[in-house]
């Protein structure tokens, strides 16, 4: 099974291009700066229980799906 500390940040990338969003359009929705947000794309920067559950109901997925626990939306 693949990483999953190296999963989240790309599913989060995917989402969010898969949706025709920019950086700075999803760090308004986590109230957060682009340059933060682009770190937890990056896995520079660990994400937060609670922005993360904002991040599934905005994209209407599960949690699971953007730790990488399975790959069903």
């Amino acid at each position: 099974m693949e990483n999953r500390d190296a999963v989240w940040p790309e599913r989060l990338k995917y989402l969010r291009k898969s949706n025709n969003l920019s950086q700075t359009d999803v760090a308004g929705v986590l109230h957060c700066s682009q340059v933060a947000y682009g770190m937890y794309e990056l896995g520079k920067r660990k994400i937060s229980a609670d922005k993360l559950l904002t991040l599934a109901q905005y994209y209407h997925v599960s949690m699971d799906y953007i730790m990488g626990l399975h790959d069903e939306v």
